[in-house]
């Protein structure tokens, strides 16, 4: 930390905000089949992603294991990036390494600030990016059945010696901005009637929140336990894992009443019924 500034001052020059305890900041593929949709109505969602040629799917690129950019060989790579490959398959009624060898996907990386925008102005046609299912968001996009379950976690550095969450009162807890973490820890700590009052700062990145928790300052890194595997090192631990809170169900987002939803809905139902997304997780060393 920089000499004479002190965290809140150094966190701000980075263009972190902080104000008080509330900031809000490959394997074989399953059967892939077409689903209900006119591709020739108008206005139809499916027919435009048909005529174009290839699905435009927005994914994560700091998220090892679910979707994470390669600079070396500068491709996406993840449990997420090859369920948009599945969702292709059902599109153009290929099969699943059709799909990857005539690339057809075209990936964005997302944030869950550009997310819900992107679908919105038609920049993307589906986005695949730990998108956690909330009664809130049906109300502006379509969601998939879920494609997985996760949880939060609480990651803390092991030289800090916690081993309670009540230890976290007054302390400094890093979220990603527009997520929903930030909420589900309040929750907890409510339902739990754990006497903490954290402060939280959000974050526009999973690797700077990382980076700011091995600096010293944050003292945590809160968000779903999955994200948390690919950042987890010998120098870290999960404080209180055996609590388990914020259940996370993750599902493809797609804009609100397309005909899209539909063939998006059972290419997901497909692959969970095939066992293609239990190899997946497996294969991907998912938690």
């Amino acid at each position: 930390m920089t000499r004479g500034l002190s965290r809140r001052d150094f966190l701000g020059l980075c263009g972190v905000s902080l104000s008080g305890a509330l900031v809000l900041a490959p394997l074989a593929g399953c059967s892939a089949g077409s689903s209900s949709g006119s591709s020739t109505a108008s206005g139809s969602k499916l027919a435009s992603v048909r005529s174009r040629g290839r699905l435009n799917a927005g994914v994560k690129k700091d998220v090892p294991g679910y979707g994470y950019f390669d600079p070396a060989s500068g491709t996406y790579q993840g449990m997420e990036v090859d369920l948009c490959y599945q969702v292709a398959a059902a599109i153009f009624d290929v099969d699943y390494e059709t799909a990857r060898a005539n690339d057809l996907v075209s990936f964005t990386d997302v944030t869950p600030k550009t997310r819900g925008p992107l679908i919105d102005n038609d920049q993307l046609d589906i986005v695949c990016a730990t998108y956690t299912i909330t009664d809130a968001r049906k109300q502006s996009w379509d969601f998939s059945t879920p494609y997985r379950t996760d949880y939060v976690g609480l990651m803390v550095k092991k030289r800090a010696q916690m081993t309670k969450i009540s230890e976290l009162d007054g302390k400094i807890v890093g979220v990603s901005q527009g997520a929903t973490t930030q909420s589900l820890v309040e929750q907890m700590l409510q339902d739990n009637a754990i006497d903490a009052t954290p402060e939280f700062l959000a974050f526009s990145g999973y690797p700077l929140i990382k980076s700011s928790l091995d600096a010293g300052n944050i003292d945590c890194f809160a968000m779903d336990r999955s994200t948390l595997s690919g950042y987890m090192n010998d120098t870290v631990e999960l404080l209180e894992p055996d609590v388990k809170f914020g259940e996370q169900s993750y599902g493809i987002a797609t804009k609100k009443d397309s005909d899209l939803s539909a063939t998006v809905d059972q290419a997901v139902q497909d692959c969970d019924a095939s066992g293609w997304l239990a190899d997946e997780i497996d294969a991907w060393g998912l938690v």
